[in-house]
């Protein structure tokens, strides 16, 4: 049987196990005595152990042993929970997840040297309970199934395959034990596929087990057909069979019972889909939206009630599967935050900080193509973040702070876009410092330095080669990192600023597009014009008195709520002639984050779904608080409002 078949299960469910081993250790070290964390770890790495076991890649199934020997200890308080042994945990999990690349590259693991962690366990082991830990301390029983093989036996099975639990008992008198189980595996192995064997391939070459050793099987030939070829190895004292049963773990049996269903039905109902179908999907759903609009609109016109109530139903039908499409492409941005709380720690302890690491908004859902791409440029903003601007304790104690710096990353929705901050509490950026830097690096003259506002000043931050670290660091100072992140956002079509208190701290700011082609708008007219608003940035709308409408240097106002907020005129923004003075005016109350506006419109036309169209090279760039146009039901053209840039 082909194994390569479970490869791409393998690779989704090992790192989850490691995502899984990772956090959780990161919860163990800030609460040691919370054993059931130990569990947790314990059984991913159980099942990562299995998984690796069952696929034949004996050095991950080696280190992951390793590892339960010494979560076993732990779990049984007989290893303390210390910064070296987590640390040396930490390191077990990153070799383990560069072995996942070597074997999607190599087909193996082999490649990959485990001998210093492997050691460095042992010896953690030993000295942990004063005696070497034996082999086979944490094995499970050698007639049980794991939550992966349990799957691959039900896969055998369709396909004609039986599974039986093979345990083979040498000769008292047999010297070269190694070698006759050698031969016992090599039959087993002609019968069919050897998932499992207890103790480890590697443990059962080097002598390592008593006069007996268990493999679990895949085969098509009866029990008398398999019990034949073994007994005919010479020096085998008995070969006996029987069927594998569902594991339970000793420490919750029912529960893991409900966990093994579990991951079944959620490796059942996972698929991988090209990005590129799903592209071809929404382009299709969008042009069927458009036609839907375009019939909609000739069915208003011949007032016919029998295709009215067919278009309806055919409404709620497109918008549960447009629903499905969107839902498709979207996927929560805790797949990518979820790597940093480690890295954090990590960085912390190579500088000497003390840091509280938080994070908010990870359910905020982007689409998947930006997702892909967001990483790197957070990773550097974080690095930024811990290298430049929170310092060391007592540093921090001197200026009157708590020793414990505070770094937040934060994600949300706000309009047509997402938001991600990356905010401290360090030194801040000091303005003059970049300012006399910009100078040395002819970026800027002497004159044009007064006059700039900070936003401009930290702008210069963005320049290729621009530092303001005195020294090289391993962390920074060569002047890479935020270029970077400018130019890998702005490909993305967002952008990237900073805002900043000196001595008080700094908030590097990602806008991204949700990259919806589909939405709900609400359209205006301005003058001749129709424009669409995206429903998500509009608080509510509103007929407005002349008499209502105030003046705050020199800028037109309106009381929302008891908040001032500014009114914006459509027509001058986009420079569409006054027909005709107004007594009262259309607003539409738009909101960016925390900031509000309102734009004064000349009439509502109503709420509609629309396709968002992208400009096209020649005018993205250059058209402002344009985010892209729309294709009505009578075929004319409206252009999207970008609320944001307006309030920005």
């Amino acid at each position: 049987m082909d194994m390569n078949q479970y490869l791409d299960m393998f690779f989704e469910e090992s790192k989850e196990h490691l995502q899984i081993i990772n956090e959780t250790l990161m919860e163990l070290e800030q609460a040691p005595a919370e054993l059931e964390l130990v569990n947790t770890v314990f059984r991913s790495a159980h099942t990562l152990k299995g998984m690796s076991a069952t696929m034949g890649y004996e050095k991950m199934a080696h280190l992951t042993h390793e590892m339960e020997n010494a979560l076993d200890l732990m779990r049984t308080a007989k290893l303390p929970v210390t910064s070296d042994v987590m640390d040396l945990l930490f390191r077990s999990i990153d070799q383990l997840e560069s072995i996942l690349p070597a074997i999607a590259e190599t087909g193996t693991d082999q490649a990959v040297d485990i001998e210093s962690c492997v050691t460095d366990l042992k010896a953690l082991v030993s000295g942990g309970t004063g005696t070497p830990a034996p082999a086979q301390s944490s094995a499970p029983n050698p007639a049980s199934l794991n939550a992966y093989e349990v799957t691959v036996v039900a896969e055998s099975q369709r396909l004609g395959f039986k599974p039986y639990v093979v345990t083979v008992t040498l000769s008292n008198t047999c010297v070269l034990k190694a070698a006759r189980a050698y031969m016992v595996m090599q039959v087993l192995e002609e019968a069919g596929e050897v998932i499992r064997t207890e103790p480890g391939t590697q443990e059962i070459e080097e002598d390592k087990f008593g006069n007996s050793f268990t493999a679990i099987v895949l085969t098509q030939l009866s029990e008398i057909e398999i019990k034949e070829r073994v007994l005919n190895i010479s020096e085998i004292d008995s070969c006996a069979i029987s069927s594998p049963r569902v594991e339970n773990e000793q420490t919750n049996s029912e529960p893991q019972e409900k966990k093994v269903v579990s991951d079944k039905k959620i490796t059942s109902k996972s698929i991988r889909v090209d990005i590129e179908r799903l592209d071809i999907l929404m382009n299709l759903f969008s042009e069927l939206v458009i036609n839907r609009t375009r019939l909609e609109k000739i069915a208003g016109d011949m007032r016919n009630s029998e295709l009215a109530e067919t278009l309806a139903h055919m409404n709620r039908l497109s918008s549960d599967l447009q629903s499905i499409v969107m839902k498709i492409r979207m996927i929560q941005v805790d797949t990518v935050f979820n790597r940093f709380p480690r890295m954090v720690r990590d960085l912390a302890r190579d500088l000497g900080k003390k840091v509280d690491f938080i994070i908010k908004g990870a359910d905020t859902e982007l689409d998947r193509n930006v997702i892909d791409e967001i990483g790197d440029p957070i990773v550097h903003m974080i690095r930024n973040s811990l290298d430049h601007a929170l310092e060391p304790p007592a540093e921090r104690l001197a200026a009157g702070k708590s020793e414990t710096g505070s770094l937040e990353l934060t994600a949300y929705h706000s309009g047509n876009h997402v938001f991600i901050e990356v905010t401290d509490d360090g030194r801040g950026i000091d303005r003059d410092k970049v300012v006399q830097r910009a100078i040395e690096r002819n970026l800027i003259h002497r004159h044009q330095a007064d006059s700039m506002s900070d936003d401009s000043v930290f702008d210069l931050l963005f320049h290729s080669g621009f530092s303001t670290a005195e020294k090289v660091s391993d962390l920074s100072g060569r002047g890479v990192g935020l270029d970077v992140v400018k130019s890998k956002i702005e490909s993305l079509g967002g952008k990237v600023v900073v805002k900043s208190t000196f001595k008080q701290g700094t908030k590097f700011i990602i806008q991204l597009p949700l990259t919806l082609t589909i939405m709900q708008a609400l359209l205006v007219t301005a003058g001749d014009e129709q424009y669409a608003i995206p429903l998500n940035s509009i608080i509510e709308t509103n007929l407005l008195q002349s008499s209502d409408i105030k003046q705050v240097q020199q800028q037109d106002v309106m009381d929302f709520r008891g908040n001032v907020i500014p009114l914006l005129y459509l027509k001058q923004i986009f420079e569409i002639p006054q027909t005709q003075p107004f007594d009262n005016c259309h607003v539409v109350v738009i909101r960016k984050g925390n900031r509000m506006a309102a734009l004064v419109v000349d009439s509502f036309i109503g709420q509609q779904e629309i396709v968002l169209k992208s400009l096209g090279e020649f005018l993205a760039g250059d058209v402002f608080a344009i985010s892209g146009a729309t294709i009505l039901g009578d075929g004319q053209v409206s252009l999207i409002i970008d609320c944001n840039a307006l309030i920005a």
